[in-house]
């Protein structure tokens, strides 16, 4: 008796694990799953921008001129932050670009800006301007540093995505 309990206990086991398996591969079949990345909304940020740039202690920087291709996702202002701004955007590649602009001291801003990028030896005239280039694991950035401000534009983007956008920034 004691040999034949033994066999039918693996047998058993045996069979659960065959229907356990049957049926996890129904679900894996007929269930849906997307692996894209969600389709984020655009948004407005005329309002966000109008009292960023009435209350801010530096000119607020947005884009003019952006071909609708590139689309805004979130946006911003954080007056009690050290003025800080944020306006985000998809590419038309589906790459992340953003532009940060802060009164913050620049090295504690920039680092956290540009998701911990590193300093280069290069740099970059964009219009009159000359913009440092940063490189990171994450994030590569272009940053500009004025008096009383620093803006940051960075992303998951090229360094040509973000030059488009820092060759877009108007400060109005």
């Amino acid at each position: 008796m004691a040999g034949t309990k033994g066999k039918q206990t693996v047998r058993d086991m045996v069979l659960s694990l065959g229907f356990i398996g049957v049926v996890a591969g129904f679900i894996y079949i007929f269930v849906p799953h997307d692996d894209k990345a969600p389709d984020l909304p655009r948004v407005d940020y005329t309002v966000e921008l109008s009292t960023a740039r009435r209350a801010a202690t530096y000119p607020v920087a947005a884009p003019e001129g952006l071909p609708d291709t590139w689309k805004a996702t979130s946006v911003r202002f954080r007056g009690d932050k050290f003025d800080a701004w944020h306006l985000g955007f998809n590419a038309p590649d589906g790459q992340y670009v953003g532009v940060e602009q802060s009164a913050q001291k620049p090295s504690a801003f920039i680092d956290s800006a540009s998701q911990g990028a590193k300093e280069t030896k290069a740099t970059q005239r964009i219009g009159d301007r000359t913009w440092q280039r940063y490189e990171g694991g994450r994030y590569d950035a272009l940053v500009l540093k004025d008096k009383g401000s620093t803006t940051v534009v960075a992303g998951t983007g090229s360094f040509a995505q973000l030059t488009k956008m820092a060759e877009a920034l108007e400060t109005s």
